[in-house]
């Protein structure tokens, strides 16, 4: 990705960070029985807010969550990131926009056993081509964010889930990226574990101006959150402003 192109979604004026427009999402659509996992889902999403995307199993917010963080192609409409029309980008595009620009915290941690904290952190700046000297400091700031001070050189195994999803979201804004996508984080965690994750979230977006968009199925998330948007057979059920 060029330099100017950085600088040019680094400098864009709008508040509006993601604009979805009239998304649609078919499975095996040339089958006899395709699936509609979105019908046409309209959505403007501001910087520096925490949205919690809400709504039954099976009404689209996994499928939504993968279309707007590139993960997936839609069907039909556009994602405009920071005013960039990203939907429409190839594959290698995509995969450069990512690596600068979004967050991603995995249900599951989705961490490699066999590399430390520090080394799991470390791997979106060394799929950039930054060396150790490079992007030590900048680690070493995010490990001490998400409150895993002195543990860099434990490995996953050695750790509790809460510190495990931790070492997620460390390793998913080491990047500074405009916006993160969380997918369930905190669906395998205990209730404290729950609240150490999502107070490190919620300070994210207080003192660091983070854009988060969460999928959750917790009530008791929305205590965390800005907004919920609702979800519903693939469609756009309601929005409701939580501050």
């Amino acid at each position: 990705m060029t330099t100017e192109f950085k600088k040019k979604i680094n400098e864009n004026s709008s508040d509006i960070i993601l604009e979805v427009n009239n998304i649609h999402k078919i499975y095996n659509p040339n089958s006899q029985e395709p699936v509609h996992a979105l019908k046409g889902v309209s959505a403007k999403f501001k910087k520096g807010e925490f949205v919690a995307l809400m709504g039954r199993s099976g009404s689209g917010k996994s499928t939504f969550l993968h279309q707007v963080a590139l993960l997936d192609i839609p069907t039909k409409g556009d994602i405009k990131i920071n005013g960039q029309e990203v939907s429409k980008m190839s594959n290698k595009e995509k995969t450069d926009f990512r690596l600068h620009f979004i967050g991603y915290i995995f249900q599951d941690y989705a961490l490699l056993p066999e590399l430390t904290l520090f080394e799991n952190i470390a791997l979106p700046m060394m799929a950039l081509g930054y060396n150790k000297k490079k992007y030590e400091k900048d680690v070493l700031d995010v490990i001490d964010k998400v409150g895993l001070s002195g543990l860099g050189h434990h490995l996953p195994g050695e750790l509790s889930g809460g510190q495990q999803q931790r070492v997620s979201i460390a390793r998913s804004i080491v990047n500074k990226p405009d916006i993160l996508f969380a997918d369930e984080p905190t669906a395998n965690l205990d209730f404290e574990s729950s609240k150490i994750v999502l107070d490190t979230m919620r300070s994210l977006v207080d003192d660091y101006g983070q854009t988060i968009i969460m999928v959750t199925h917790e009530g008791d998330d929305m205590k965390y959150v800005d907004r919920s948007i609702w979800l519903k057979d693939g469609e756009l059920e309601k929005e409701e402003d939580l501050k």
